[in-house]
């Protein structure tokens, strides 16, 4: 996952776009501000959530039948697990700002994969060989 900003925001695929628990609330709370602040700052509202909900997160529930113990909040987990583990990419934006990178991935979404997918579904017919000669000639030929 190429991660770079706020709009592939790791938490926002892993949790619910209506949490009902707090702990969901205030992690999609804090994952909503990864464009808006500093890097210290977001990870220490990260650590801060971590701090608070540490104990939430290690609860765990018995399988008898597996004979297994399961984490039961696992999508709080990874959600949570994710943005820590991306931590050094989701501010790459910031760190290269001579590179003038955007802080959101939506101008791919509308302006380099939307034609693409139009121009595969036109041509839904041809083998997987052809449509990646079409999809390799179209990034090539996009900017011309």
């Amino acid at each position: 996952m190429a991660t770079i900003g706020p709009a592939s925001d790791p938490a926002t695929l892993i949790q619910t776009k209506n949490p009902k628990i707090q702990a969901s609330i205030d992690l999609k709370r804090i994952s909503s501000h990864l464009g808006k602040v500093s890097v210290k700052r977001f990870v220490l509202l990260l650590d801060c959530w971590y701090q608070r909900y540490e104990d939430y997160l290690k609860e765990k529930t018995y399988n008898p039948e597996t004979n297994r113990w399961h984490f039961i909040h696992r999508r709080v987990r990874s959600a949570y697990r994710s943005l820590q583990t991306n931590l050094p990419y989701l501010f790459t934006y910031k760190k290269y700002s001579e590179l003038h990178i955007p802080n959101t991935t939506n101008a791919l979404d509308g302006g380099v994969f939307s034609p693409m997918k139009m121009l595969l579904k036109i041509h839904h017919g041809i083998g997987i060989e052809l449509k990646k000669k079409l999809m390799t000639d179209y990034l090539e030929n996009m900017g011309k």
